[in-house]
């Protein structure tokens, strides 16, 4: 059975996508699955062994190009690439005006959410067959329970697996510290999910205190000078250069712990059992929670407007890209419970 998944963006919604391939792969044995994909993440879906190909688009970057659909010769390309094959199925697993865009134009039978579901309205119209998955759920879970209806299987009653198992990550292209060493990920798309900065600096103190060497990963030039001023002062600390999305990996899964706001990167290093301390103000854990066997989530209190779903944080008495609710998230706190899940994992690798 060959299967397309549209799913074209972002990291942590991809990562969040990969246990929903491993259901369909032990009930379908001989199913193989193309992706089409962004290529920003092309290599995550690569990640998983049931994925024979990626379809790469630029829908980021041809929208900064300024040509009209029908003068871009990449975009033309990919039309003629994407319909070159027939499948038995198509899944869009964003189910947004344009992965709809996408799923229409490929050949083979579309399905998706329906109306009540999908996270656009309008999308569902560009598929065949519509499924109701409940929003109000974590996103993993709904991935899992459309590929079962679409594909006819049991919904498996097993923990996610993000089909990491057996992955041989290649040596990242940096040099890593022969001390045991945290990974601290302070960027985020929004600004109204960073941790402050001084909640960061003290953390990077306490690890220091505690013989840990910090490596501090970016995505922008803005996130880099972000980490540059968070680390300054501190010999332990070290912001990594730019890296692709396997040596992250590597990075990660070769790391003693991590903590993270609410990105793309905190689904990485749960997805790969890494212990996993996440941040969440703004945000949700609920539906979009970092998910591993190593991974725990620390949300504010004491604020009524959180999740506020805002990029900018917005209150009577302030308005900025500081959010007053993540100041309520104290270090302490995070330092004890990285600490738990690192005794956890130590256990787990004596047993």
């Amino acid at each position: 059975m060959r299967v397309l998944i549209v799913k074209l963006t972002s990291m942590g919604d991809l990562v969040q996508a990969l246990p929903a391939l491993s259901d369909a792969w032990r009930a379908i044995p001989d199913i193989e699955f193309d992706w089409v994909v962004d290529e920003a993440f092309a290599e995550i879906p690569r990640w998983h062994p049931a994925v024979k190909q990626t379809l790469e688009t630029a829908h980021r970057r041809w929208r900064g190009q300024g040509k009209l659909p029908w003068q871009n010769s990449e975009l033309r390309q990919f039309r003629s690439r994407l319909r070159s094959s027939r499948y038995d199925i198509v899944i869009d697993a964003q189910n947004n005006f344009k992965s709809a865009l996408v799923t229409a134009l490929s050949r083979g039978e579309k399905h998706g959410l329906d109306s009540r579901s999908v996270r656009e309205w309008g999308a569902h119209l560009a598929y065949a067959k519509r499924y109701y998955i409940p929003r109000n759920q974590l996103a993993i879970d709904r991935w899992r329970q459309l590929f079962a209806r679409v594909l006819g299987y049991d919904l498996p009653a097993e923990a996610p697996d993000f089909g990491f198992g057996n992955k041989v990550w290649p040596e990242p292209d940096c040099t890593l510290p022969v001390s045991p060493y945290l990974v601290f990920v302070q960027n985020a798309s929004w600004p109204n999910k960073r941790w402050h900065e001084q909640h960061w600096r003290a953390l990077l103190e306490q690890a220091g205190d505690e013989g840990y060497q910090v490596l501090m990963p970016w995505g922008s030039e803005t996130e880099r000078e972000q980490a540059q001023k968070l680390v300054q002062g501190f010999a332990h600390a070290q912001v990594l250069p730019r890296l692709p999305l396997s040596d992250l990996a590597a990075v990660f899964s070769r790391g003693a712990g991590a903590v993270c706001v609410d990105t793309g990167l905190a689904h990485l290093s749960a997805a790969l059992d890494v212990p996993t301390v996440t941040l969440y103000g703004a945000t949700d854990p609920a539906l979009i929670g970092a998910t591993g066997s190593r991974a725990t989530h620390l949300i504010v209190s004491g604020y009524d407007c959180a999740p506020c779903y805002k990029r900018l944080c917005k209150r009577e008495d302030y308005t900025g890209p500081n959010a007053q609710c993540m100041k309520g998230l104290p270090v302490d706190q995070v330092w004890r419970e990285l600490l738990v899940l690192m005794d956890r994992r130590a256990v787990d690798l004596l047993n």
